[in-house]
């Protein structure tokens, strides 16, 4: 039967209006494709190239470096692999540190490993992305970078207990969880419920027992003199720079400290000061 022109008009219109409040489902995200990605609750970005810098060039965290290095190619093969912990003094290294050692197990074990940053006010979406991730024959490591919990927010440790510890939300065999904060704990030196000055060990236990579900917790500390210069030597002679140590801690004074951070910052002025992109 043919409807009148008026009436298929009608159903047209009303066809289209609920196309668009329904549209066609995504294809989704291609697990495969690419070195890394950021997730943004409930959506996947991918980025073409990982930035990250050379393994030789990342001084002064040896220690560091080699437990970070030997855990992420474990997972990229395969391998059981720690969720890890990386804490301590800002601008040492913690997140350049993993970005290439992802870059080294990838090259290691091509398309073997992917990282997947997550924004700290993404974390509520993170049991979809597991979700995606479990169902793909790659490994992932999902990296949170400079997370810490205030007093207060008593859901967000929780929610990061219940990935780590095998609950019904944890993070599939497949992912691992890399976690960068400027403190051990994770969560505010201060929580209210806990301060019981009559049990002050309890106090402290409350603190840490976060960051003991980590099976890889590594700390960073501020560099001595030795180590921020030796970080300047490898970046310029890398680089092909001429530098001058009392002008490099003159640098440093200037800034009020002394990291990798900071030394990067002066080489960059080394290559400014000499025409060179870098």
């Amino acid at each position: 039967m043919t409807l009148p022109a008026d009436q298929s008009a009608l159903l047209t219109r009303i066809a289209e209006a609920l196309e668009r409040l329904s549209p066609v489902a995504s294809t989704g995200t291609d697990w495969l494709a690419h070195p890394a990605y950021v997730w943004t609750g409930s959506t996947a970005r991918w980025v073409e190239r990982l930035d990250a810098p050379a393994l030789s060039l990342l001084r002064g965290i040896d220690s560091q470096k080699e437990r970070v290095v030997t855990n992420v190619e474990r997972l990229a093969a395969g391998y059981a692999a720690h969720d890890m912990l990386l804490w301590g003094s800002r601008g040492m290294g913690k997140s350049a540190l993993l970005r290439a050692a992802v870059c080294a197990a990838d090259a290691a074990y091509p398309g073997g490993i992917a990282l997947v940053q997550v924004a700290q006010d993404a974390l509520s979406g993170v049991t979809d992305l597991f979700a995606a991730l479990g169902k793909v024959k790659r490994s992932f490591l999902v990296f949170i970078d400079d997370l810490g919990f205030e007093e207060g927010d008593g859901s967000g440790p929780r929610v990061l207990r219940s990935w780590l510890e095998g609950g019904v939300e944890a993070r599939p065999a497949n992912v691992r969880l890399a976690v960068t904060s400027n403190r051990r704990a994770i969560v505010g030196r201060s929580m209210a419920e806990q301060d019981d000055p009559i049990n002050p060990r309890d106090i402290v236990d409350e603190r840490l027992a976060l960051a003991d579900r980590f099976g890889l917790s590594v700390g960073f500390h501020n560099c001595d003199q030795d180590a921020y210069l030796a970080i300047i030597g490898g970046y310029a002679t890398e680089f092909g720079l001429e530098w001058e140590p009392s002008d490099a801690l003159e640098w440093s004074r200037r800034r009020g400290a002394r990291s990798g951070r900071v030394a990067w910052q002066y080489v960059n002025e080394l290559a400014g000061r000499a025409g060179k992109a870098i």
